[in-house]
């Protein structure tokens, strides 16, 4: 059995593929170009893929596919209709980065409500050897407790986030995107609610028809001056043109940012643009790919072969 993994380069280095190895031949392009795609899938089992497009023409151009597995949990690089219509599945992997997301998420939330650069700054600049005071009282930072935490999409993720919330003494809401509230152990609220009433709003949903475009400046006018909205969910959940504008004009007090419409961030992008910078924190989609997650990420894959081939 032949495996084709089109993009191994994003799962980084140090990874074992050792448990796909032991089902077939495994080729690992570190990346493909569309172009190429055809030519390196037209005689394999399994396709690999994490962010590489396959499409249509791609599926027709490999007539011995019978699996193909996602390295993540979105498949919106898949065209999964059609390849299910040619009685080819898709297995995407799920649950191998809650913990690794879910620290990421008050990494970036705690150094920007913190101003931990500012103050990282300020001794190692020699500013603070130099003051007459023990203390740098040149900004200021609040507590989580007490604060109303805003979670939009309660999934594995958004449960996590929401336990540690309150485990710092905040009070969570989560607004549903499928309208159903399934979480009954947090209260259920409409996105207008959560966006008017929150103190800190943290994204955990996947990109869809019900969550594109759902953060746009209609939106981000009715929070509070003084919030701040993580989004660690996908890109194009929130418009990243209204974001920026509404930190410089201070509608908001600022983001921290994981993911985008286009990866990567390109030169010029309005996030870039935002005057004082350090009311966002920008970091490369890097909150699924702790050391562990990439780990299990593998395993997951690994499965998903296993079980796809012998179910076909």
């Amino acid at each position: 059995m032949k495996i084709v993994f089109l993009d191994s380069a994003t799962l980084g280095e140090g990874i074992s593929y050792g448990k796909i190895e032991e089902m077939g031949t495994l080729i690992c392009y570190p990346y493909t170009k569309d172009e190429d795609v055809s030519e390196r899938i037209k005689d394999a089992d399994v396709v690999i893929s994490n962010k590489v497009q396959v499409r249509r023409q791609h599926i027709d151009a490999a007539p011995k596919l019978k699996l193909i597995c996602v390295a993540g949990t979105g498949t919106n690089n898949i065209d999964c209709a059609y390849a299910e219509s040619k009685g080819i599945p898709v297995k995407n992997a799920v649950g191998y980065s809650t913990e690794s997301v879910v620290q990421i998420t008050f990494a970036s939330l705690l150094s920007l409500i913190n101003n931990m650069s500012y103050y990282d700054r300020c001794v190692k600049s020699g500013d603070y050897s130099i003051s007459p005071h023990f203390t740098d009282t040149g900004r200021s930072f609040f507590e989580l407790s007490g604060k109303n935490y805003g979670i939009i999409g309660m999934g594995a993720i958004g449960k996590r986030v929401a336990a540690i919330a309150t485990a710092f003494g905040a009070k969570v809401s989560y607004y549903s995107t499928q309208g159903t509230a399934h979480c009954k152990d947090y209260p259920a609220v409409t996105l207008e609610e959560l966006l008017t009433k929150s103190d800190i709003i943290s994204i955990h949903a996947p990109l869809n028809e019900k969550t594109k475009n759902l953060i746009a400046m209609e939106e981000l006018k009715i929070m509070k001056p003084n919030a701040y909205i993580l989004n660690m969910g996908r890109g194009g959940i929130v418009n990243e043109k209204d974001l920026a504008q509404a930190i410089n004009f201070g509608l908001i007090a600022g983001a921290a940012v994981d993911v985008y419409e286009v990866e990567p961030l390109q030169a010029g992008h309005p996030y870039l643009q935002i005057v004082d910078n350090e009311r966002i924190i920008l970091t490369p989609h890097i909150a699924w790919s702790s050391r562990e997650a990439r780990r299990v990420l593998v395993e997951r894959i690994a499965e998903n072969i296993k079980a796809g081939i012998k179910a076909g």
